[in-house]
């Protein structure tokens, strides 16, 4: 996930941060683990507990930041320096697991940590609803919309007070969230009911349901904000939503490769920096789709990235992509002149998601 927001809007959360960490900027001890280029990754362990942070240069894991449970959806804050994340006390359990069977919650553990990458340290953890997964930031910077999986709703989060402001029911399993450009809706997904419901981020209240493909995961946005691009997991293909009417608009189909574990399950979702291609994760394929926005097409799969990779990235200068995959305990770094993997990075335990800090 990026984030849309200018210097002006960035500075009532900064403001807060700094207060809640009781010391000023100017007191963060230099950052040691800063690559040469200036570029790192950062990564979410789930299993392992941590921020992993990586040179994709030379492949060199720099840092393991202790964040709390279950570490997933992530998200850089607009100062550059602070990264925001999704913790959950809740066990892991696979589609189809019987709850029954599983250990009970951890309800504390629950909340959207904020970590200083220059002091390594995890320095506020802030309130989220029950089982946070994935969450985006508002236009204006003070709100963080939150995915709660297991109470079906979306937690909308005022940063400066530290309070839930209000809750919105949603389908069951909401899991992807994406504000669109202009700030006044937020996309939410919902895994059991094959829809994405549009919510006014002005009255936190629910626009429109949608309907998707089968299992929808993530939404990512058109830079006009004019489309919406939803992956949905188990029917290989991305649904097109009409942003503005909030309806579906079409359908673009993700093929089978022969020779691929499985067919394609579409999974994370981002955006090239120019705007005209959307790289989309294929979880258990081991691959990625490429597809042409303007075009709505499928252009290209990247084949054998990893397994099953579902964060997923790309450099500012968009050379290079960078997916997290689950299973092999380590992170992809893709050439997209090439189509190739250049590097496998093993942070090891099960990365989730993965943004690029410059």
């Amino acid at each position: 996930m990026t984030t849309r927001l200018g210097r002006a809007a960035a500075v009532p959360l900064l403001l807060t941060l700094a207060t809640a960490c009781g010391r000023e900027g100017a007191q963060t001890p230099p950052d040691q683990t800063a690559p040469a280029s200036g570029v790192r990754l950062v990564v979410t362990d789930e299993t392992g507990g941590n921020l992993v942070t990586v040179d994709p240069e030379t492949g060199q894991v720099l840092d393991r930041i202790s964040v709390g449970k279950r570490p997933r959806g992530l998200l850089l804050l607009p100062d550059g320096v602070h990264v925001a994340v999704a913790l959950s006390g809740s066990p892991i359990a696979g589609p189809g697991v019987d709850e029954s069977t599983l250990p009970p919650p951890d309800r504390s553990a629950d909340g959207i940590g904020v970590v200083d990458l220059a002091a390594r340290k995890l320095v506020r953890t802030l309130p989220s609803g029950q089982d946070p997964e994935t969450f985006d930031l508002s236009a204006d910077g003070r709100t963080i919309y939150v995915s709660n999986e297991e109470t079906a709703e979306v937690s909308a989060l005022d940063i400066a007070t530290a309070t839930i402001k209000g809750r919105v029911k949603v389908g069951g399993e909401p899991e992807g969230v994406t504000v669109r450009p202009d700030g006044a809706v937020v996309y939410v997904t919902s895994e059991a009911d094959n829809a994405v419901y549009a919510i006014d981020t002005a009255t936190l209240v629910v626009k429109a349901k949608i309907e998707t493909g089968p299992r929808p995961r993530a939404v990512a946005f058109s830079r006009d904000g004019g489309v919406a691009f939803v992956t949905a997991e188990n029917s290989g293909a991305v649904t097109v939503i009409d942003a503005s009417a909030h309806t579906p608009s079409g359908t673009i189909a993700i093929p089978p490769t022969p020779g691929t574990p499985t067919p394609p399950r579409p999974m994370g979702a981002i955006l090239s920096p120019d705007g005209r291609q959307l790289f989309v994760s294929l979880g258990r394929a081991r691959s990625v789709a490429v597809i042409d926005v303007a075009e709505r097409r499928l252009v290209r799969t990247i084949e054998d990235v990893g397994a099953r990779p579902w964060g997923i990235a790309v450099s500012a200068d968009g050379r290079k992509l960078y997916t997290a995959n689950g299973p092999s305990g380590d992170v992809s770094i893709v050439d997209l002149a090439t189509g190739t993997v250049e590097r496998r990075v093993a942070i090891g335990g099960s990365p989730w998601g993965v943004i690029v800090v410059n």
